[in-house]
Order: C-alpha cells, then sequence, then structure tokens
C-alpha cells in the first residue's frame, strides 16, 4: 500500500434510491486535500454539517453502518467506503442530500 495520500481529479455525481428509505439521493463526490480524510457533508440540512467517516462517529450496525455528527446522519455507507478504499482513495467531500447512500 501507497503512502502517498489520494482524492479524485474532478468532481462526480450520481443519484440513485436509498435501499432502506426507498427515497432519491444525490450525491456528488468532490476531490478533498491532504489529511482531509473521507467526509460527508448533509447539504439538504440548514447548517450543511459535515461528518467525518471515522470508526468513532460509527452510532449503527443494524442493516447498514450509520455514522453521525450531532444530529446529522448518513447510513448505509459501507460499501462506498469499502469501493473507495479499493481504488485507493483517501481524501474526499461526499455531498449528499439525503440520509442514506443510494
Amino acid at each position: 500500500m501507497s503512502d502517498n495520500q489520494h482524492t479524485i481529479k474532478q468532481e462526480a455525481s450520481l443519484s440513485g434510491i436509498g435501499l432502506h428509505t426507498g427515497k432519491q439521493v444525490n450525491i456528488t463526490f468532490k476531490p478533498a486535500p491532504v489529511n482531509t480524510g473521507i467526509k460527508f457533508q448533509r447539504v439538504d440540512l440548514d447548517d450543511k454539517p459535515v461528518i467525518p467517516a471515522d470508526v468513532a462517529r460509527v452510532v449503527s450496525t443494524n442493516r447498514g453502518t450509520t455514522i453521525k455528527n450531532g444530529e446529522a446522519q448518513v447510513s448505509t455507507i459501507e460499501h462506498m467506503l469499502s469501493a473507495l478504499m479499493g481504488l485507493g482513495v483517501d481524501n474526499l467531500m461526499v455531498e449528499i442530500d439525503g440520509p442514506e447512500v443510494p
């Protein structure tokens, strides 16, 4: 494994339906600087809170992994994080307009 950190070259967006909520969700992946880590930003909420993808933020693993910061949370993040790990992406801002990754 490389000691270098990696992000993506340019923004990319997708949309889909949350497996558990059944709600339409839009996601935009944005490049992030070194040492940012993977972070989710709930752009649908007034204060647009950021939730770091960190084991200390995990509040549930029932039917998927949920992370939380204050009252904001994002669920079903495990498959996306696995794909990012496989691609070697360490630093990324994930803007999401709903409570669950599609």
